[in-house]
């Protein structure tokens, strides 16, 4: 009988079991610490107190290096000075006899040393050696060559002591110093030769790549450190001065600087093959060097307007070595693997060989793999050259899209301004139309946007880089607006070759070949070659790999166990990306066009009502943002045509403003019937078409009124609208009102009341009904605002009017508003109705209370005063309770 669990509950309890060990393990370690600690204290705490022993400043070592330095340094001064200075105070052979002795101990000294084991003392010694042999050429060519030329001299000797050096370095292998000194020695033969020969830059270049070859030989073939870094420095430095000599060259004598720089390149190439580690900086190094030959040379052959398209053109020719390798490797691939004893395929290629050459990275070419890293160089450098002579050709597609936009002459005026960079050469449109082919070709998302950016950059160009007459390019900016739309609505035509785009191990849209996905690794680079699928993962042993998964979960707070797979965010759709590009390229190009179609009048109705046409459809057509964005371009374009129909019928500004009001009457339509995203963007910006429609009307203060009404009625049929009820309702009311004010002020009304009243019995009327739906509605949100609107504004008026009829009428209706907020008990209402009652009737009475204050006697108003203090004080308790019962009631009241 198995009474075994099922795999996944099994591993639900495994875990448990673990992690209840891991805590317990825990708790035990902490305690353990704790006993050790109160056993054993501190060894510090316990010892006594007694004074550290002084740090050392320095190392015997460094000490010893010092004093070594120091020595040989004094030691080559003095030798120095004694060939320089006291040379002539001895006799020939006395002089030949010191300088043979001093050298042949000082070089024969380090024998000795090393076998007692003082190396650093015996480096000392050979240094000293080396500079006395230094003096002895220099003696030599002052007593017995003093008329050889001094830098034949010079070379001669640099090249018998670096070989010298090298044979005193390899004997004594153990020493540091010779064999680095005699590669630095070796930098000068060649270059001082030629100089001395009479060479010019030309041949002194040579003579330094020469140069740079051989340290590029020492680094690849010899051990020592020390050595190799020397080596290294002296090639970066000769080869940088060949290469920089023969890029001038490639400009002023081509013929002349092509072959060093071809030469240059082969070195570079070569050392990247040898090196794996620097395969991609030196090839990318020598596919420049390789450009600018070629490139040099073609342009002497080529017309001055077509360098830059050579250039181009060797480029892209250098960059589909990539392509050409990929499909190499993995056609070599697919040929060279065999299957054996049933334990599946393996490639017959070496894939560590250690010179960089492996059979998953490289082309096949004869039986030679080129490395991936070489590849990916010689690719880049092709790639930059050929983005340079893109950005090279890019200044047309500027001018020729922000041209119209800066409008030097007047609209319908039939003159069209001279276009800037009319004399760029024409091949700029070439170099883009090689570029669209070559990104086209691959079969890549980037390459694929950038075919799409260069290709709409092409044709906005053409016009200016052809000198193409206004007409056709009206007619071209059309035709690329309608294109670029066009796709931005239907991208299918630019996804076409593109390989699947899979998502991260474990999110949606990714598979394996078992489960029918697609998994389609791309290889790095700028043009990877067809990818090759990935081995499936091997099958998990045990029992518990043939059970049913168990997804894990993570709470807010859990850290996310490193054995699991982070969530990625899902790749994007190429279609997407596409169609938002090409969206972008018709949006600038119609901007453009609608700007360039101002010079006459025909042409802005014929670009206006194009691009009004391409928009809708995007808008109906197409998907996410971009419907949005269509929709609102598409009623700037209605707006246009409107202002293009006022213009060319002569419409006064406030004829122009009525007729703008249709934009947003047809807005408030069209929302009611497009999605709710659409809809609010349309309305949106029919209102802000609105709002320049009353500024244009403002100057006719009769029109704007007749606009804000018109514009009312607009906001009242929107607020027919369950989803645009409330705002569009307290638009519409604002609107009118402002419409009543704007026509009472034609009309020279100056009477508050005929302002203020429109807007107090709406209000009050909307209050009551809200207090019949709400009882709890305080009486200051229902009735304040309605009756303030009123009621202050004409208390300011009583108050600077003379008459009496104003001041009755507002006491009375003060009084009615008090009774009936006393009836109804709304603090609201009794409030403000008694403080304009009180203020009214402090009004009326003023006049005669200043007569009777006039009339009375100096000291009776103080009097009277300090009479009323002394009865508040009596009755001061007394006041004190009623105003608290006043308190209380008016709290009671809404």
């Amino acid at each position: 009988m198995d009474n075994s669990l099922p795999p996944a509950d099994e591993l639900v309890l495994v875990d448990r079991e673990l992690a209840q060990l891991d805590a317990r393990r825990s708790q035990l370690l902490a305690r353990r610490a704790w006993l050790i600690q109160v056993l054993y204290p501190p060894l510090a705490a316990a010892a006594p107190l007694h004074a550290r022993p002084p740090v050392a400043d320095s190392t015997p070592r460094s000490a010893q290096n010092v004093l070594l330095t120091l020595g040989g340094t004094l030691l080559t001064i003095a030798a120095v000075a004694f060939t320089l200075v006291s040379w002539g105070s001895m006799g020939i052979g006395a002089r030949a006899t010191v300088l043979a002795v001093v050298t042949g101990a000082a070089l024969a000294a380090p024998v000795a040393l090393l076998r007692r084991g003082l190396a650093s003392t015996a480096e000392s010694v050979a240094a000293l050696g080396l500079v006395l042999t230094v003096l002895d050429a220099y003696a030599l060519h002052r007593v017995a060559l003093a008329e050889t030329d001094g830098l034949g001299y010079t070379a001669v000797a640099s090249a018998v002591l670096a070989g010298a050096w090298t044979a005193y370095g390899s004997a004594l292998s153990r020493l540091r110093i010779p064999l680095p000194v005699a590669v630095v020695a070796a930098q000068l033969p060649l270059p001082l030769g030629v100089l001395a020969a009479g060479g010019g830059s030309t041949a002194f270049a040579w003579a330094a790549l020469v140069t740079a070859t051989a340290d590029a030989a020492v680094v690849l073939w010899t051990r020592p450190v020390a050595v190799r870094i020397t080596a290294g420095t002296a090639a970066a430095a000769l080869g940088g001065w060949a290469l920089l000599t023969g890029g001038w060259l490639s400009l002023v004598s081509p013929w002349s600087g092509a072959p060093l720089l071809l030469a240059g390149a082969a070195v570079a190439l070569y050392a990247a093959w040898r090196a794996p580690a620097f395969a991609v900086a030196a090839s990318a190094l020598a596919g420049l060097v390789a450009l600018t030959a070629a490139g040099g040379l073609l342009r002497t052959a080529l017309p001055t307007d077509w360098a830059v398209p050579g250039y181009v053109l060797c480029a892209l020719a250098l960059a589909s070595v990539w392509r050409a390798g990929g499909t190499a490797a993995a056609a070599a691939a697919a040929g060279g693997t065999t299957v054996a004893g049933g334990r599946g395929s393996e490639p017959s290629g070496s894939a560590g060989d250690g010179s960089g050459v492996s059979g998953a990275g490289g082309a096949a070419a004869g039986g030679v793999r080129v490395p991936r890293g070489i590849r990916l160089g010689l690719a880049g450098a092709g790639a930059g050259v050929a983005a340079l002579g893109v950005v090279w050709a890019l200044p047309p597609a500027v001018a020729g899209l922000l041209g119209p936009v800066a409008r030097t002459t007047d609209v319908w005026s039939g003159e069209h301004a001279a276009r800037e960079l009319s004399s760029y050469p024409a091949t700029a449109v070439l170099v883009l139309a090689v570029a669209v082919a070559a990104l086209a070709a691959l079969p890549r998302l980037w390459a694929r946007c950038g075919a799409l950016a260069l290709a709409w950059a092409l044709l906005t160009a053409l016009p200016v880089s052809s000198g193409l007459p206004y007409a056709a390019t009206l007619a071209l900016q059309l035709l690329t607006t309608a294109a670029a739309l066009g796709l931005a609505v239907r991208p299918g035509l630019l996804t076409r070759g593109l390989r699947a785009t899979t998502a991260p191990a474990g999110q949606p849209g990714t598979g394996t070949p078992e489960t029918g996905g697609s998994a389609t690794p791309q290889e790095s680079g700028p043009t990877a070659g067809p990818a090759t699928p990935a081995p499936a993962a091997p099958a998990a042993a045990g029992p518990a790999a043939a059970g049913p998964a168990v997804p894990p979960v993570h709470g807010p707070g859990t850290p996310w166990p490193a054995w699991a797979p982070r969530p990625q965010a899902p790749p994007r759709e190429p279609a997407t990306v596409l169609g938002r590009l090409a969206y972008a390229g018709g949006l600038a190009s119609a901007v453009s066009a609608v700007a360039l179609a101002l010079d006459v009048r025909g042409a802005t109705f014929t670009v206006l009502g194009a691009v009004l046409a391409l928009l809708t459809g995007v808008a109906v057509l197409g998907s996410d943002a971009r419907r949005v964005v269509s929709a609102c371009g598409a009623v700037l374009a209605a707006t246009g045509l409107v202002f293009a129909v006022a213009a060319a019928g002569g419409f006064e500004d406030h004829w122009t403003a009525l007729a703008l009001l249709l934009v947003p009457a047809a807005t408030a339509a069209v929302g009611a019937r497009a999605p709710r995203p659409v809809a609010l963007a349309v309305e949106i910006t029919g209102g802000a078409v609105g709002l320049l429609a009353l500024g244009i009307a403002a100057s006719r203060p009769a029109f704007l009124a007749l606009a804000l009404a018109l514009g009312g009625v607009i906001a009242a049929a929107t607020a027919v609208r369950p989803e645009r009820r409330r705002f569009a309702s307290w638009t519409a009311a604002v609107l009118f009102l402002l419409a009543t004010w704007v026509r009472l002020a034609v009309w020279d009304v100056t009477t508050p009341e005929a302002y203020t009243l429109p807007v107090t019995v709406p209000a009050l009327a909307v209050g009551f009904l809200r207090r019949r739906r709400d009882p709890e509605a305080s009486s200051w949100t229902a009735y304040g605002p309605g009756l303030a609107v009123t009621l202050l504004p004409s208390l300011c008026a009583a108050w600077t009017d003379p008459e009496w009829a104003r001041p009755l009428a507002l006491g009375v209706a003060a009084l009615v508003v008090t009774l009936l907020g006393a009836r109804f008990r709304l603090q609201a209402l009794l409030l403000l109705g008694g403080t304009v009652l009180a203020m009214d009737g402090l009004h009326e009475l003023a006049p005669y209370v200043v007569q009777v204050v006039g009339a009375l006697p100096r000291w009776l108003p103080p009097a009277l005063a300090g009479l009323l203090l002394l009865a508040a004080g009596a009755t001061y308790e007394q006041r004190r309770r009623d105003a608290r019962r006043l308190r209380e009631r008016l709290a009671r009241m809404r």
